[in-house]
């Protein structure tokens, strides 16, 4: 066999080899493909909700395949400067997870993932001006942060879909939310400020609680003993009555008992504290009880 037959097949098959290669084509699993001709897209592959991944066929020569992914995609937005609603700077940092849901949308309107990710990220950091704008810097660190991020993803998905860019947004968060280096120290000296005057407010309210109850503790103690020294003085008063009214009676039926219990209370009186001096002469009738005792009474009856 010459050698021209056989350089004819090579280049047959080399040929074949070519067209084979421009016509078969393998979508993975996790891909999604477009099969594009002079430019426009005529049919897509394994998009969501359809089948096709595998070996799949194209017009050699004439149509090309761009593959997309068909996972979930995730985007680091660059940090965005936020002014809250009360006038606070934030340095926000937020990152999106979407998927291609159309494909033929998104070639159309982004044509490739560099285009996407920057288009993506203006809309990102635009949502996130618009809805954080109309929140507090509190609000947006720790009271209301996951509605504000509900309203954002909304947002996001909202626009996109005006847009037609053919992707659907699964999450968006914010990773951080801070002051500029420059203000965060007077933000700091005005929380310390603002605690300082909450402690003394709190204070304040303590000492005129405590204030009260002692009024009121003392109070009930003077009506206590108000009421005690009442009723001790009537209860006094009625016993001494009532010793009088016995002494009385005493006196009246025996006269020398009553002279006797007047000499003692008046040596109670005069001798009781022990520093009393007397001069009396020694027959003095202030003395009889201690000579004769009682019964000086009955000699003086007699």
């Amino acid at each position: 066999m010459s050698r021209r037959p056989l350089f004819a097949y090579a280049v047959v098959a080399l040929l074949l080899l070519i067209v084979l290669a421009n016509t078969l084509f393998v979508v993975d699993q996790r891909q999604q493909a477009i099969v594009v001709r002079f430019g426009d897209p005529v049919r897509v592959i394994h998009a969501p909700g359809q089948g096709g991944a595998g070996l799949n066929v194209k017009a050699p020569f004439l149509e090309h395949v761009i593959k997309l992914d068909r996972r979930n995609l995730a985007l680091e937005a660059d940090q965005e400067e936020v002014i809250a609603a009360d006038q606070e700077r934030l340095v926000v940092d937020a990152f999106l997870r979407y998927r291609i849901s159309n494909p033929l949308q998104y070639y159309r309107t982004l044509r490739d993932d560099r285009i996407a990710a920057d288009r993506l990220e203006r809309l990102v950091n635009s949502a996130l001006r618009q809805v954080l704008g109309s929140a507090t810097s509190t609000e947006i660190i720790s009271g209301r942060r996951a509605q504000l991020m509900q309203q954002t993803r909304l947002d996001v998905e909202r626009r996109a879909a005006a847009s037609r860019l053919g992707i659907q947004v699964i999450d968006l968060r914010i990773k951080r939310a801070d002051l500029p280096a420059a203000n965060q120290a007077a933000v700091y000296r005005r929380m310390q400020t603002s605690r300082q005057q909450e402690a003394a407010r709190i204070r304040a309210v303590g000492e005129q609680q405590k204030r009260e109850i002692i009024a009121g503790a003392d109070k009930e103690v003077a009506i206590t003993l108000a009421t005690a020294q009442e009723e001790g003085d009537t209860t006094r008063g009625q016993g001494d009555a009532q010793r009088t009214r016995i002494f009385a009676e005493s006196f009246g039926r025996d006269a020398g008992f009553a002279s006797f219990y007047r000499s003692m209370q008046a040596y109670e009186a005069g001798l009781g504290q022990g520093d009393t001096t007397m001069v009396l002469s020694p027959d003095s009738a202030f003395f009889r009880y201690f000579e004769r005792g009682p019964s000086a009474a009955g000699g003086s009856r007699r």
